[in-house]
C-alpha cells in the first residue's frame, strides 16, 4: 500500500463498490416495492369481485371465488365472525381474524340480526346502522374508499406462502355490512428479489475485480513516466552530471509538466553550479596576485629590509582587503540575505557619499534638486556600496568629468553616474555586470580592479526591486542608471 498505484486500484475499488451497493440497494427496493404493488392491485381486484357479488345479493355459497390458491378469500361481518372462506383456506394470518371456519348464519338476503320478526324492523335497523357509521358504503354498494393492505400467510391445501392481503367493505341489499379480504402471493416478488439480490453478490466480486486491475494497469501506464524520471534523477544524483536532463513525454498531462519543470530546475541548478565553480576559480586567481605580490615583498624585506617597498606592500594589502570584502558581500548576497526595510533618501545618501571621496582624481559635479523627496526602502549600507561602486567605476574611466544626479522617475527614483570616457559598446553592455568581467584586458590589475563592482551593484539593485543600466552619456561615455521604487 506504499505505491501510488495500489492506493489508487484500493480507493477506486472501494468507490464503486460503494456505488454499487448503494444502487442495488436502491433497485432491490424499488424492484421489491413496485412488486408489492402489483400484489396489491391483484388483491385488491379479487376483493373487489366477491364484494361486487356479495353487494349484488349473491348466495353465500353460490360465490364465484376463482383461483382460490392464488387469491384465498376470508369474509367477515361487522362483529368479525368469519361468514365465508375459501374452500381449501386452512390457516390464515394478517387479516381480521385467523378464524377459518364459517360461524352458522343466515343466507346473504337474511337479516343482519336473526330471530328479529318483519322486514320492517330490519329496514329501521339498517338505516340507523347507516345514520351510526356514515364511512360504511350503502345497500347494495361497495366501498369506493382504497382498501387497506397487510403482510401475512395463508395456509391453502396444506401449502403455507406468504400473501398481500386487502380487505373491502361491501353491503348486501338487506343492510349487512361485510368486510372481504382477499390475499395475492408474495412468493413471485420474494423469488425476483432473491434472483436479483443473487445475481449482485455474484457479479459484484467480479466487477470490483475487473475495476482494480484495470485501475492498477491504468496507473501503472500512467506513472510510467515517473518511474523513468525517478531513474534519471537518480542517476544525475549519482554521477553528479547535471548536464543531463530527465525525460520528457509527449503528452500534455501533468506528469510531462512536472518533466518539464524539472528539467527548467536542473537548468538552473546547472548554472548556478557553473557560476559558483567560476566565481571560485575566478576569487582564486584575483587573490594569488595581491597575495604573491604581499609575500614577495615581505621576503625581499626579510631579506633586504632596506628594499622593503612599504607603500606598494600597503597597496597590495588594500587591494587584498577589498577583494575580501566583495567576496563575502557577494556571499551574502548569494545566500539571500534580505536587504532591510529601512527608509533611505537618495539625495543626501549621494551628497554624503561624494563628500567623502577626497581622494578621487576628477572632482564630482551632483545635481539633486532642493526639496524633493527622493525616499526609497532598503539597506543603507548596501546602497551606499552600490553609488561608491559606480563613482569608482566613473572615475577610472573617465577623461576629464564625472556627474551625479538623482531625480524622480515614475513611481521610483533615478540615480545616474556619467562621465566622458571612452563608453561602453552597446553589444557589451550586459556581460560588463558579469562577475569578474573586464573589458580592457591589456590594463594592470592595480588600474582596472577586479570586476565586481558592477556586478554586486547590480545584484544589490536586483535585491532593491530596481534595475541597473547603462547607456551612452551625453558627454560621449558611459551613463549608468540606477532606478529604486519608492518606499510606502
Amino acid at each position: 500500500m506504499r505505491s501510488v498505484r495500489a492506493r489508487a486500484a484500493l480507493g477506486a475499488t472501494l468507490v464503486v463498490a460503494v456505488a454499487l451497493v448503494a444502487a442495488g440497494l436502491a433497485v432491490l427496493l424499488v424492484l421489491r416495492a413496485n412488486l408489492i404493488d402489483q400484489a396489491d392491485l391483484q388483491a385488491e381486484v379479487a376483493a373487489r369481485e366477491v364484494a361486487g357479488q356479495l353487494a349484488t345479493d349473491t348466495p353465500y355459497d353460490e360465490l364465484e371465488l376463482d383461483d382460490e390458491e392464488d387469491h384465498p378469500v376470508q369474509v367477515t361481518d361487522e362483529e368479525g365472525r368469519v361468514v365465508i372462506v375459501s374452500k381449501d383456506l386452512r390457516a390464515v394470518t394478517g387479516t381480521g381474524t385467523s378464524g377459518v371456519t364459517p360461524v352458522p348464519s343466515a343466507s346473504a338476503g337474511a337479516s343482519p340480526s336473526p330471530g328479529d320478526g318483519d322486514g320492517d324492523g330490519d329496514d329501521d335497523t339498517a338505516d340507523d346502522n347507516d345514520d351510526d357509521d356514515g364511512s360504511r358504503p350503502g345497500r347494495s354498494e361497495v366501498s369506493s374508499d382504497d382498501p387497506d393492505f397487510s403482510d401475512g400467510t395463508a395456509t391453502v391445501d396444506r401449502t403455507t406462502a406468504d400473501y398481500r392481503f386487502a380487505a373491502v367493505e361491501a353491503t348486501t341489499p338487506d343492510g349487512v355490512t361485510l368486510t372481504v379480504y382477499a390475499g395475492a402471493p408474495l412468493a413471485a416478488e420474494q423469488e425476483a428479489v432473491n434472483t436479483v439480490r443473487g445475481a449482485m453478490l455474484t457479479g459484484l466480486p467480479v466487477l470490483l475485480v475487473v475495476v482494480a486491475g484495470v485501475t492498477w494497469l491504468v496507473t501503472r501506464r500512467a506513472l510510467r513516466p515517473v518511474e523513468g524520471i525517478r531513474r534519471e534523477m537518480a542517476a544525475i544524483t549519482a554521477s553528479e552530471d547535471l548536464a543531463r536532463r530527465v525525460p520528457e513525454p509527449g503528452s500534455r498531462d501533468e506528469i510531462a509538466a512536472l518533466a518539464r519543470t524539472t528539467n527548467e530546475t536542473l537548468t538552473v541548478l546547472e548554472a548556478s553550479v557553473e557560476r559558483q565553480r567560476r566565481f571560485v576559480a575566478d576569487a582564486s586567481h584575483e587573490l594569488r596576485s595581491p597575495i604573491a605580490s604581499l609575500r614577495t615583498q615581505l621576503e625581499v624585506a626579510e631579506a633586504h629590509p632596506e628594499l622593503l617597498d612599504l607603500p606598494g606592500a600597503v597597496a597590495d594589502t588594500v587591494r587584498l582587503q577589498v577583494l575580501a570584502a566583495d567576496l563575502l558581500l557577494l556571499a551574502r548576497l548569494d545566500a539571500g540575505e534580505k536587504p532591510g526595510n529601512a527608509t533611505v533618501e537618495l539625495g543626501a545618501l549621494v551628497r554624503e557619499e561624494v563628500s567623502q571621496r577626497t581622494g578621487d582624481r576628477i572632482a564630482v559635479s551632483v545635481e539633486v534638486p532642493e526639496g524633493g523627496a527622493f525616499e526609497v526602502s532598503g539597506s543603507r549600507g548596501q546602497l551606499s556600496r552600490v553609488i561608491g561602486n559606480l563613482l569608482d567605476n566613473a572615475q577610472r574611466h573617465a577623461e576629464g568629468s564625472v556627474a551625479v544626479s538623482v531625480a524622480a522617475d515614475g513611481r521610483g527614483v533615478r540615480v545616474e553616474v556619467g562621465d566622458d570616457g571612452a563608453g561602453v559598446p552597446e553589444d557589451e553592455r550586459e556581460r560588463i555586470f558579469e562577475r569578474f568581467v573586464r573589458l580592457d584586458d591589456a590594463r594592470s590589475r592595480d588600474d582596472g580592479g577586479a570586476g565586481l563592482g558592477l556586478a554586486i551593484a547590480r545584484d544589490v539593485a536586483s535585491r532593491h526591486g530596481g534595475t541597473l543600466t547603462v547607456h551612452a552619456a551625453a558627454e560621449g561615455g558611459a551613463a549608468f542608471r540606477l532606478w529604486l521604487p519608492r518606499s510606502a
